[in-house]
């Protein structure tokens, strides 16, 4: 997914207790016939980072007869991986480094840009409802030039207490993902029943965040809205959740804190600015340039008949953040 905003305004986090920070969305067009909105809660002014996870954005349900569904033209990524998951409708994921992949709910779809990579997320014409979670991963310095690359899983839900359990990164409550990460993170879908409470053991040494797709939920004296995102400082060894009347819908991420400053723009990580601005004019070389600037992005695929340039530039110097 391609973040349009060049200048990203920020919203206020609420505190709540023990350090927890409640952290509420903002809508963004994607774009699409009418525009395809998205619900953003990291990042923030006052939260950029949970663990490595750096990005957050929720969406639908969308009628996508009336939006026109999600359509993401060809774009570029460097130094982060993105984490798709749906619980409704499909996407077609098209990339540089050759994978066509069709997104489906229960099933995760970790890309690695690295160095560089573009791709595409178009929803299915049999889509008619779309709804899901778009994510990215902040990858460290040591791990962020690598290799291109894409990976799929599909995961076989569990059961705990009054709730069903899809771990999609990382090792949590006995189940672990396959797919790789740079930084030690997790990342799972946790359906609760109504009014059911679950307890779910946690790496201490985690940040945490629990993000409401569905319902309203209460975590640890909390109470947390759709689409509402929580943060969840380092220390607890378990998170007990409870759906608060009616069935919820969940995603719990978590990692271990980044201990690096990093600055994200449009839809590159870098670490100066001066990577930012070379980045950009890699892309806009490539892909709309009429010299030979290679292909620092890839081969882009001979089907893509638009592309995303990139917005200018601000008229400052980017920022770290951490």
């Amino acid at each position: 997914m391609s973040t349009t905003e060049a200048e990203p305004d920020f919203t206020t986090c609420e505190s709540g207790p023990e350090g927890l920070q409640i952290l509420e969305p903002r809508e963004v067009p994607l774009g699409g016939l009418r525009a395809l909105n998205v619900r953003r809660t990291l990042p923030q002014r006052a939260r950029s980072l949970i663990g490595a996870w750096c990005f957050v954005d929720h969406y639908g349900p969308d009628q996508v007869e009336s939006t026109g569904g999600m359509v993401v033209n060809g774009h570029p990524h460097t130094g982060l991986q993105t984490v798709s998951w749906l619980f409704d409708g499909e996407i077609e994921h098209r990339d540089t480094v050759g994978s066509v992949r069709t997104v489906r709910p229960g099933e995760v779809n970790l890309m690695t840009a690295g160095r560089g990579i573009a791709h595409s997320e178009i929803s299915t014409p049999d889509t008619t409802v779309l709804r899901g979670a778009q994510l990215w991963i902040a990858l460290p310095a040591g791990e962020r030039h690598t290799a291109p690359r894409f990976e799929h899983y599909a995961p076989e839900p569990f059961r705990i207490d009054g709730a069903r359990m899809s771990v999609f990164i990382g090792t949590l409550m006995g189940a672990t993902s396959p797919v790789r990460t740079a930084t030690r993170l997790v990342a799972a879908e946790v359906r609760l029943e109504p009014a059911a409470t679950v307890t779910i053991e946690v790496d201490p040494t985690f940040e945490h965040g629990v993000l409401v797709d569905d319902g309203r939920i209460t975590v640890a004296g909390a109470g947390v809205g759709q689409s509402e995102l929580l943060f969840v400082p380092t220390g607890p060894r378990t998170l007990t959740i409870t759906a608060e009347q009616g069935p919820a819908r969940i995603l719990l991420l978590g990692g271990e804190p980044l201990g690096e400053r990093i600055i994200m723009w449009w839809n590159f990580i870098g670490r100066t600015h001066e990577e930012i601005v070379e980045y950009r004019d890699r892309w806009q070389a490539q892909a709309f340039g009429d010299g030979d600037g290679g292909s620092p992005y890839g081969t882009l695929p001979e089907d893509w008949q638009h592309l995303i340039p990139a917005p200018p530039l601000p008229n400052g110097r980017l920022k770290l953040r951490s």
